[in-house]
């Protein structure tokens, strides 16, 4: 995050990355204070899934930034992500428990939400990224082009692996906001190294 805002200038896609970036850091910073942090887990669980719930309509907001194009979809999923965040950072018994785990975090997400949360949360990542594709065909400008695609695989390089993992050993289902996030440092090397390169303006 840091060395986007020194390398690039303040446009709306810089600024986009680099809330991406931060809330994903946010999200494995909450982890970290839930296991081994002296107090708060609960209050730190909430703060981490605040912190993810928002990176699906930041994320849709950046690719229809890259291709230049103006779309209802991200306004629906700003609305959506608002919905369930204000749940996480208000509501009681949101978050009911965590198990810590050797290489992930198990968040106990109240039952009555947990279907729905995960719609939510693959439904917007699988469309972003089907989409990033999508427009990055109609597009002329290598540029953008590469950007779009780079984005698309910046997404499948953490959807995959964590489907993966759930079909080889379903019980880490239960982990998948944690596994998720692990792979996403993937998506974060993507997006600062090959997609922000091609379109982000340099600072002079």
């Amino acid at each position: 995050m840091a060395y986007a805002l020194w390398r690039y200038k303040f446009t709306t896609l810089t600024k986009l990355s680099a809330a991406l970036l931060f809330f994903l850091s946010l999200f494995q910073l909450a982890e970290f204070q839930v296991c081994q942090g002296l107090f708060g887990a609960i209050e730190w669980s909430n703060v981490g899934f605040v912190a993810i719930t928002l990176l699906p309509p930041l994320g849709m907001h950046a690719i229809y930034t890259i291709a230049k194009k103006r779309s209802l979809m991200v306004w629906a999923a700003y609305t959506s992500s608002a919905l369930f965040a204000t749940y996480f950072a208000f509501a009681n018994q949101s978050i009911t428990g965590h198990e810590c785990l050797g290489n992930y975090v198990i968040f106990q997400v109240n039952a009555n939400m947990t279907m729905l949360y995960g719609i939510y949360y693959w439904g917007w990542v699988v469309f972003g990224m089907v989409m990033a594709a999508m427009l990055a065909k109609d597009i002329r400008n290598k540029r953008q082009k590469q950007a779009l695609y780079g984005f698309s695989a910046g997404y499948a390089v953490f959807l995959i692996p964590t489907t993966v993992a759930n079909l080889v050993n379903n019980t880490t289902i239960r982990g998948i906001p944690s596994i998720m996030c692990g792979f996403a440092v993937l998506f974060a090397l993507i997006l600062g190294f090959y997609v922000l390169p091609r379109i982000a303006k340099l600072r002079t």
